[in-house]
């Protein structure tokens, strides 16, 4: 019998570059990181696997930012600003970003156009002079010590070569370099069962007269076509809505699973395959339902499938506080608060999406995140934002989307240059010093902030 295991030849690694910060993930939560760290005079690196960024919002075509906006009060309110804003100005500037738009009548989201999504990422973080790594995949890290990381591996077709920082910032959306450094973990939920997979499609060729508001009509048709025995779909809730040419339109009937009917795992190599074949299948079929069935695509086309498909959800990092779902639906404070979350749970269940507000129009309709939510367990130069920060299931449900992303990682690029300038580690910086800097930069909403007015 072969041997389960295969021992690699201890090699000298080449060092790509040493930086005082260095971001591992190119979403949201890493575009604004590397901006807002190089921003304050860090010599900053963001290492991002594809060639170009926007994490899920590019990669796995989703064209739409969630969490931007809230329902307070029964008003609906723009509640992410800085970084942010200036991010999407830049899409804005290259026509690539639609006016806001209802999601089930109580909260906004708003849709861009994903190659000027990575253009105006392009662009943000130049104007900062960050440092940019493209098609380099985290492979490991090496430990100075127990609790601090000494260098993070990367794979480039140079082949493997070491990256030195003070500070890192994991915003992989897996939590990759805090699992390599030893911070604890979770995944999923009581089961171990993340949120389900999702495989996005663009259709171009739609006549915008005939479709009209399409997204209206197709819930019955769907209905009529399962009665009739025509069609089947892998959930309900299907997102069918116009880009800003009016022709194209973004299509998500999807929901991927394994044979046992639980989520594909996207950290594990075989699922993350089977996910990749079967999404595509259901995006083709649910293209077909729509060309045959709904006026106005009888001469639609697929005009892109994307790089990858959509992940909601694998690892979660424990830090000094979890986010949870209870956070969320009773629009929580904190006394480290370094931004809010206007998004609902988004419970992705079999077959369906289940959205669950906070009450509307009685609550302030957002919740607050904590900084301690950033810091993980057991490693002291590092920081996690985005997806993979500190949260239960049902706390990461909301506060996973790009909204709050943008939030943690803006905090987190600038702990880190607090950090930086008191020689300190990222756990122990003045939460008042931060937050006044998120203030002076725009990006803070706090309980002493009024909520602008306007989307």
């Amino acid at each position: 019998m072969r041997a389960m295991t295969i021992e690699e030849p201890a090699r000298q690694v080449p060092f790509y570059g040493e930086y005082e910060v260095v971001v591992l993930g190119g979403g949201p939560a890493g575009i604004v990181a590397a901006a807002s760290s190089a921003r304050a005079g860090r010599k900053t690196l963001l290492i991002e696997r594809y060639g170009f960024l926007g994490g899920m919002g590019t990669a796995a075509g989703v064209t739409n930012f969630c969490g931007l906006h809230g329902n307070v009060h029964g008003e609906h309110r723009r509640l992410v600003h800085g970084m942010a804003s200036e991010l999407l100005g830049r899409i804005d500037h290259l026509g690539g970003l639609n006016r806001p738009h209802l999601i089930l009548g109580k909260v906004f989201a708003q849709a861009y156009d994903t190659a000027a999504y990575k253009i105006a990422a392009d662009e943000l973080l130049a104007s900062h002079k960050v440092h940019i790594l493209f098609h380099a995949l985290g492979a490991g890290v090496v430990m100075g010590d127990k609790r601090r990381i000494d260098a993070l591996m990367v794979e480039t077709k140079a082949g493997r070569q070491a990256v030195r920082a003070e500070i890192f910032i994991d915003c992989s959306g897996d939590g990759d370099l805090a699992v390599w450094a030893g911070a604890p973990f979770e995944v999923g939920d009581a089961h171990g069962h993340p949120l389900y997979p999702s495989m996005m499609l663009r259709l171009n060729g739609i006549d915008p007269e005939k479709a009209g508001e399409a997204w209206r009509t197709i819930p019955q048709l769907m209905e009529e076509a399962i009665a009739a025995g025509t069609h089947t779909f892998p959930r309900k809730s299907a997102i069918v809505r116009p880009q800003k040419s009016g022709i194209e339109w973004r299509v998500n009937f999807t929901q991927v699973a394994r044979e046992d009917g639980h989520a594909i795992n996207g950290v594990e190599p075989d699922d993350l395959t089977r996910g990749e074949i079967e999404g595509r299948k259901q995006a083709l079929a649910a293209y077909e339902f729509l060309r045959s069935t709904v006026p106005g695509f009888e001469k639609s086309y697929i005009v892109d499938l994307p790089p990858q498909l959509g992940i909601r959800e694998t690892r979660r990092i424990k830090g000094g506080y979890q986010l949870s779902g209870e956070d969320v639906l009773g629009c929580a404070s904190f006394e480290d608060s370094i931004g809010v979350n206007g998004w609902p749970i988004e419970a992705h269940v079999p077959g369906d999406v289940v959205f669950t507000f906070p009450p509307i129009p009685e609550s302030r309709g957002y919740n607050e995140l904590p900084y301690r939510m950033l810091v993980p367990e057991g490693v002291d130069n590092l920081l996690v934002a985005g997806r993979c920060a500190s949260m239960t299931h049902e706390g990461q449900s909301a506060a996973r989307v790009s909204g709050a992303c943008f939030v943690m990682g803006e905090a987190a690029g600038s702990a880190a240059a607090l950090a930086l300038s008191g020689n300190r580690i990222p756990r122990e910086i003045p939460i008042e010093k931060l937050q006044e800097t998120l203030k002076q930069q725009g990006a803070f909403i706090g309980r002493d902030q009024m909520v602008p007015e306007g989307l």
